[in-house]
């Protein structure tokens, strides 16, 4: 896409967007002048090129606070010291090490290791993956540890959890601190409304994994957030005007080898998705 090309798209992109946020207001789903604030964040598997140290810079200079670390950049067998010493170093640059993610749990001891990884690292919340199997050990090892699980949806062809639904389904009687991760973009490309699975499930979304993707179907792949066909604006205001307090965590999948400038542009039309709605 040439300059002008690009520019002409933005262009198109940012109208579309405030289209939808001044219908929002006009239904009155948000008083102007109200302070919009969401936590926002990276999902470390964004960067998956890159070292530790690179992603923390990475993130702040795409304006984030929170950031949940994949395993490239915190292996999951690092000891307590090196665990204790990397959420140190995230802290000292200003971010908060709120979580890792996604973790597979395939058996006990892979739960066990993600409760002790999670716990030496100070996180809040395991994006993770348990086997249905393991559902029952894993609420036993939330109460023990006081740490929230929200399980990831991954789409069409996931055997597990294609929807947030069917995590719902399998989580709904277990703890409190149980709950989902949604990926949009997954949710997206299985036929489901991001927006009205969030609305429908809220009680457990505590992690969100905020993309676009440039269609409704199994072959969707991530675009620039703005860009795609998910309605972002819609979905922001959902979660505003829920209260929502987790973290809402780009992963920005396209562009593996120069990511920076796409998530830069992704984290600019949701920062000002949320300026439009305090006008």
């Amino acid at each position: 896409m040439n300059t002008r090309s690009r520019r002409k798209f933005l262009k198109i992109t940012a109208v579309s967007g405030a289209a939808s946020l001044l219908q929002l207001k006009s239904e009155g789903i948000n008083q102007p002048g109200e302070q919009v604030q969401l936590k926002l964040g990276l999902a470390s598997y964004s960067l998956r090129k890159f070292n530790q140290e690179e992603t923390i810079a990475m993130t702040k200079r795409a304006g984030l606070d929170y950031i949940c670390f994949k395993s490239m950049h915190l292996p999951m067998d690092a000891a307590p010291e090196e665990l204790k010493g990397s959420a140190a170093r995230v802290s000292a640059a200003g971010l908060v090490l709120y979580g890792a993610g996604v973790i597979y749990m395939k058996d006990k001891s892979e739960v066990d290791q993600a409760f002790e990884y999670a716990k030496n690292a100070g996180m809040s919340v395991i994006v993770g993956v348990p086997g249905h199997d393991l559902l029952d050990y894993t609420n036993e090892k939330i109460k023990q540890y006081d740490i929230r699980v929200a399980i990831h949806n991954h789409g069409p062809g996931d055997d597990l959890y294609p929807s947030p639904e069917s995590i719902y389904e399998k989580i709904k009687h277990l703890d409190e601190r149980f709950g989902i991760c949604m990926d949009i973009g997954h949710t997206e490309r299985i036929g489901v409304d991001p927006t009205e699975a969030g609305e429908k499930y809220f009680s457990r979304l505590f992690d969100i994994h905020l993309k676009d993707v440039d269609k409704a179907a199994e072959d969707g792949k991530t675009v620039e957030i703005g860009r795609g066909v998910i309605d972002i604006p819609k979905f922001l205001n959902m979660l505003v005007n829920k209260n929502y307090q987790g973290v809402v965590s780009i992963e920005y999948e396209k562009d593996a080898d120069d990511p920076l400038p796409g998530l830069a542009e992704s984290v600019g039309y949701v920062k000002g998705c949320l300026k439009a709605m305090c006008i």
